[in-house]
């Protein structure tokens, strides 16, 4: 069988890590796999640039032309919204036309246009397109947060990210309506990875009638292990401190809710626990974010490494995640690989993952002080890291995921 899978990048952002992921399980299993890609740093020969320089760059511009004229001429947002109205010919690439199966991933930013989608479909390959994020289901946004634009019917228009140009047949409307097109003509079959997303897609006028499995992203658990295996790593961790864990690509990216993160082990340090430290990695955009954290901490930085990443797992007590909204949260089975106690606010996959009380803590919604008690839970409570390990091995490792998709495919 001959699958192609279709995504911006090979290392770029989590779509792409967890899309590689599923790339390598595939051909372990057997399959004849290959991707493509518009930005490309790896070396694996499997993984191939689609288009030349200036053939990549143009649709890009081009759609980011359509939205700044859509939205009031105003930078502000400009690249939280997405409307595939440009993009690649892929459908004619010959990988595309030699698949079986075309599993399309995180395809925005002027990869591939919701035309060019309708083109693959209608040549009668069986095409599956995993939802990393809410895209699928809005007119133009990728996470839908408070609004309520994706549940009416018809859906989207005045929308919040077209600032003065927002209205009944804005952009948003108008990208919603195309969908709807392609949606009801395709035969996709859509893949949530996570009972939340699923849900989203329930309630969505858009997603109405169409067909969604749920299959989560591919983690690498057997790589995590939950006894350090090096003792030189991290010599400004003390050995004498319970670590709390907390990591994204931007830590001070507004749905990440840092302040909720900070605000929470305050009210640690502010009850007395003294055996207790925040280690803290990923990109700070402001390095003031953490200056009023009064519980001692660590800043790593962005760490690049996956084997030094696993170590840090493998210390940690806990892997907190304050994510006001999160698909399906990596930071959290990562840590749960390596035997940490996640603790978590539940907006988004974090149930898929933690059964709380035994395999984690689901804080209530913004609640820090829940968020703070769970994070005691982690440090008093005897945990038994490799039954922690154990509950997200079986579901999440690459082979299972993998296999899950074989099996889709050929249904």
């Amino acid at each position: 069988m001959k699958i192609v899978l279709i995504n911006h990048s090979d290392t770029r952002g989590g779509a792409s890590v967890v899309s590689m992921r599923l790339l390598e399980a595939l051909r372990a299993l057997g399959a004849d796999a290959s991707m493509l890609v518009v930005r490309k740093a790896g070396d694996r020969p499997y993984v191939h640039l689609a288009g030349n320089a200036l053939l990549r760059k143009l649709p890009f511009l081009a759609e980011h032309a359509r939205i700044f004229a859509s939205n009031g001429f105003t930078r502000t947002d400009l690249f939280a919204a997405s409307i595939a109205t440009d993009g690649l010919p892929l459908s004619r690439h010959s990988l595309v036309r030699d698949a079986d199966a075309v599993l399309l991933n995180w395809v925005n930013q002027g990869m591939l246009s919701l035309s060019e989608i309708g083109r693959m479909a209608a040549s009668g390959k069986r095409v599956l397109w995993t939802m990393h994020d809410m895209w699928n289901l809005t007119g133009v946004c990728h996470h839908a947060g408070e609004c309520e634009g994706y549940l009416r019917e018809p859906g989207c228009g005045h929308c919040p990210l077209m600032h003065g140009r927002a209205g009944v047949s804005d952009l948003s409307r108008r990208i919603w309506l195309r969908k709807r097109e392609l949606y009801s003509k395709a035969g996709i079959t859509f893949v949530a990875v996570s009972s939340w997303l699923a849900d989203k897609c329930r309630r969505s006028t858009l997603m109405r009638g169409q067909r969604v499995e749920v299959i989560p992203n591919a983690f690498p658990v057997e790589d995590f292990y939950t006894v350090p295996k090096n003792p030189e790593a991290f010599p400004v961790l003390p050995s004498d401190k319970k670590l709390i864990v907390m990591g994204a690509e931007r830590l001070d990216s507004p749905v990440k809710g840092l302040r909720y993160a900070v605000e929470a082990l305050n009210r640690l340090a502010d009850g007395g626990c003294a055996d207790a430290m925040a280690v803290f990695f990923g990109g700070l955009r402001d390095p003031r974010a953490l200056d009023g954290l009064r519980l001692p901490y660590v800043s790593l930085g962005t760490i690049s490494d996956p084997a030094a990443l696993r170590e840090l797992y493998s210390r940690a007590s806990a892997v907190l995640s304050s994510s006001l909204y999160e698909t399906l949260p990596g930071t959290l089975i990562e840590g749960q690989a390596a035997g940490a106690f996640p603790v978590s606010f539940g907006e988004g996959g974090q149930p898929d993952i933690i059964t709380h009380g035994r395999t984690g803590y689901i804080a209530r919604y913004l609640d820090t002080a829940d968020l703070a008690e769970g994070l005691r839970v982690a440090l008093s409570k005897p945990v038994q890291r490799e039954v922690l390990r154990e509950s997200v091995a079986a579901r999440f490792s690459a082979e299972a995921v993998a296999g899950r998709y074989l099996s889709l495919i050929g249904r």
